[in-house]
């Protein structure tokens, strides 16, 4: 059912291969500046002085700025909650207290080190959940002043509950043949890009470019104009290539800072991150979580109730994730068939690291939890774990946590492939094990745009607005436009990453490049095709009706002879473009009263649904664990590129990986990072990779993307962690309650007695 019958090559891929791509780290201009920033000396502290005289006065240095230099303007996603430069307070390591422009990184970095800040120190506020006890401090004191989104249900340290409400939770847990309680805590980890953020800024009069190595390049657009005080229509921003982000380079971060400084210094100035920095100024990685979970079950595998508490750490700042606790709701519940739910999720303030999207925020944690919680059950009940999912996973026609009545879904089929490809019940070495977890992700419906054009040699130009992070999505759009119009994919350039080009798109984040744009591709395309269709029927002396577009010509149907090639009509000098947007599918509609915190989540649009198998082996003198082999069977709909949906689901799996074995930022008592960089950090590598088999449940999805598809980016790493926990489970006797599952953590759960 894949559009592309044959690997699509795509046309970024020989740049980035060879080398010859610049990214915004290679990119230079004449008379340019260096930017460095002066971070917080406490986590947390009132500011009572800053000095930047001595700063100012070191040769070379041609802009020091605070927040007395840029207007007094708070900003964020959800929550108006921060400034560029820090005033009254820092509240967390990564606060940027000045930003220094000078002729070299060298002297920027002397100059950053010479301004002198007096503070009054506070106790930091690392711990997030006790951060909700009542009469903790606020990290927040003035938090009721702030512009926020009217359904955040705030209060004190809590920036967003959320609640998911279904039936009678304590009733029927009362009536429920065995009841199951879990406990368990996620560290936070990091997005860990390979290429270091970088900014470029450069003026004309009132005008500003920014090139920058940014996720959502419309949406620093937009924080540029609202932090300076200037226009939209006077910001341009530009991505030349992005060296990944997952996550970590969405939303607005320091393009206002570098904008700032070059307009100060009346140069252009470049901020290229070191290491060190890559991992603690951006206000982006994965939540930590405490994730408390009861089930109550019959012997048949009916799920009759379920009861939640999740603890999310925000960080100091909400940024764009002030929805990530009904995010965690949601993920709590699972797609399962749960006849009665209580699920509470708090969304937290901290001095740590702000947290955000990380390739699919709040999912593999609150997956991982939830996971290893129905192994529990179905040991509680005496029945195979997978035997439980085939009875209580989610289909056509069954209602989800608040209401939803599922279209057609794959869920169930994921499982059988899972477990058909892992060999599922084959016997094993005493030191390995296999183990099974599901999960969801919801598609996101926003809007999107784009435009395609004809040239006179017969080839076209798609322009787009949305942006490309490495996952080929936008590279796959020839596809889409090809097909409409009869031509090759290889036909067509792409125009995308350039505000002032391409119209307005959300930017790569929520897998909804494909979801979104390919719909405006295709409509753009039909309304070229029209006009192929015209010109040709006139051409050649035909009614349009009779015509098809086949091979880069126009021909009368059953006629091959009877022809116009694109070329020929391109070529006529009339110009061929067409527009498009396509119709925005919304989210089911669900009667979610009994619910707080509602964000438009209560229901999820398109479900992406899930199974992974992992087969591991464990070392039971050190509690090192290795995964053997892997299966990853996933609904995503329609798979319109099969070269580059497998290509996701590798990388996502090796992100899940070490997520679960051994990526966590880990943070001293005061809320300073203990390990930021890529030797104590510990990502997996290509030597920790495990033969990984990949089945696609194709699914004709209504109100969804292109062709019925969905997104195919974040799932990946959703039930990734959750398998591997389950068979580690196997082979301990006892789940690991702490993510990531390192030798430590493994080995000590083997030496404790106990549930």
């Amino acid at each position: 059912m894949t559009i592309a019958e044959k690997p699509f090559i795509r046309p970024d891929g020989k740049e980035k291969v060879t080398g010859v791509g610049r990214y915004t780290a290679d990119m230079n201009l004449t008379g340019q500046l260096y930017a460095k920033f002066r971070y917080s000396d406490h986590p947390h502290a009132r500011i009572v002085r800053i000095d930047t005289s001595r700063a100012k006065a070191v040769p070379g240095v041609l802009a020091v700025l605070t927040h007395e230099d840029v207007p007094d303007v708070l900003y964020g996603g959800m929550v108006q909650d921060r400034r560029l430069f820090a005033k009254e307070k820092v509240r967390w390591e990564g606060d940027v207290i000045a930003g220094i422009a000078a002729r070299t990184a060298a002297i920027a970095e002397e100059a950053a080190a010479l301004i002198e800040v007096e503070y009054e120190v506070l106790d930091p506020l690392p711990d997030f959940a006790a951060n909700m006890d009542a009469g903790a401090s606020l990290v927040h004191e003035d938090w009721e002043t702030y512009g926020a989104d009217d359904s955040l249900d705030r209060s004190g340290n809590t920036l967003g509950h959320s609640s998911i409400v279904k039936g009678d939770a304590d009733s029927a847990m009362a009536g429920a043949d065995v009841v199951v309680k879990s406990r368990f805590v996620a560290d936070a980890s990091q997005g860990a890009p390979i290429e270091p953020r970088a900014i470029l800024a450069q003026w004309h009069g009132d005008r500003v470019t920014v090139w920058s190595s940014t996720q959502v390049p419309f949406a620093a657009r937009s924080g540029v104009a609202h932090t300076l005080d200037m226009p939209e229509s006077h910001v341009r921003v530009v991505v030349p290539l992005l060296g990944g982000g997952f996550g970590s380079k969405c939303d607005f971060h320091f393009e206002a800072h570098v904008a700032a400084l070059a307009k100060a210094a009346k140069r252009p100035v470049k901020l290229v991150f070191s290491r060190h920095e890559e991992f603690v100024a951006p206000d982006h990685r994965r939540e930590g979580m405490v994730i408390e979970l009861e089930t109550g079950a019959n012997r048949d595998g009916t799920l009759v109730s379920r009861r939640g508490t999740l603890r999310l750490d925000k960080g100091a700042y909400c940024g764009e994730g002030g929805f990530f606790a009904q995010m965690a709701a949601m993920h709590a519940c699972g797609p399962y068939k749960i006849q009665n739910i209580s699920v509470d999720s708090y969304l937290n303030y901290s001095t740590n690291q702000p947290s955000s999207s990380i390739r699919a925020p709040t999912a593999p944690q609150t997956c991982w939890a939830v996971e290893q919680h129905m192994d529990q059950v179905a040991e509680a009940i005496g029945m195979d774990p997978a035997e439980l999912r085939r009875r209580t996973l989610i289909a056509e026609g069954d209602e989800g946590p608040a209401g939803q009545i599922f279209d057609p879904i794959g869920i169930k089929e994921t499982l059988e492939a899972a477990l058909d490809m892992i060999g599922y019940g084959k016997e094993l070495p005493d030191d390995e094990a296999i183990g099974v977890a599901c999960g969801w992700w919801p598609s996101f419906g926003v809007p999107s745009g784009a435009y395609v054009k004809l040239n006179g040699d017969g080839t076209g130009t798609i322009i787009t607005g949305a942006m490309e992070s490495g996952t080929g999505a936008v590279m796959g759009l020839p596809l889409l436009a090809a097909e409409v119009l009869g031509m090759s994919p290889e036909d067509f350039s792409i125009t995308y990453q350039d505000t002032d080009a391409g119209p307005w798109d959300m930017g790569s984040s929520g897998s909804q490049t494909t979801f979104n744009n390919g719909r405006a591709v295709i409509e753009a395309a039909k309304e070229v095709r029209e006009k192929l269709l015209d010109m040709a029927a006139d051409e050649l002396e035909a009614h349009r009706d009779d015509l098809e577009l086949v091979g880069g010509a126009v021909q009368v149907k059953g006629s091959p002879g009877t022809s116009v090639t694109i070329a020929d009509l391109a070529g006529s000098g009339e110009p061929i473009l067409g527009k498009g947007s396509g119709d925005v599918p919304e989210a089911p509609e669900v009667e979610a009263s009994a619910c707080v915190g509602r964000l438009g989540m209560e229901s999820f649009l398109a479900p992406q649904l899930i199974t992974h198998a992992a087969r591991v082996k464990l070392d039971r003198s050190t509690g090192v664990v290795r995964v053997l082999e892997f299966a990853a069977a996933h609904d995503s709909g329609v798979i319109i590129n099969r070269i580059g949906a497998d290509g996701q689901v590798y990388g996502g799996v090796m992100m899940g990986i070490g997520q679960a074995l051994s990526e966590m930022t880990m943070f001293d008592q005061d809320g300073r990072q203990r390990n930021p960089g890529l030797l104590d950090y510990k990502l997996q590598t290509v030597s920790d990779a495990p033969k990984i088999d990949i089945r696609w449940i194709e699914v004709d999805t209504p109100n969804a993307g292109p062709k019925g598809s969905k997104g195919v980016g974040e799932p990946p790493s959703v039930p990734t962690s959750g398998a591997i926990g389950n068979a580690i489970a196997k082979l301990v006797g006892r789940h690991v309650d702490r993510l990531p599952m390192t030798p430590e953590r493994v080995w000590e759960t083997m030496h404790t007695e106990g549930e």
